[in-house]
């Protein structure tokens, strides 16, 4: 897999649990569902996520 396709199974991994955590644990879990889209939403016009740098690092391949 890619850096790309690894990135968009963490990013859909982290919504469900945040929406699951809050629902279930507590609604203050809500704002890291937001912060996940924040950082979709920039990473759209910068091409740059913290998460990519961190896999590449890893050693996925681009």
């Amino acid at each position: 897999m890619t850096v790309d396709r690894y990135l968009r199974l963490i990013a859909g991994f982290f919504v469900m649990l945040s929406v699951a955590l809050g629902y279930y644990v507590h609604p203050g879990w809500f704002f890291f569902t937001a912060f996940v889209g924040l950082n979709l939403f920039q990473s759209a016009f910068t091409d740059w996520c913290p998460m990519m740098t961190f896999l590449r690092k890893l050693g996925v391949r681009s």
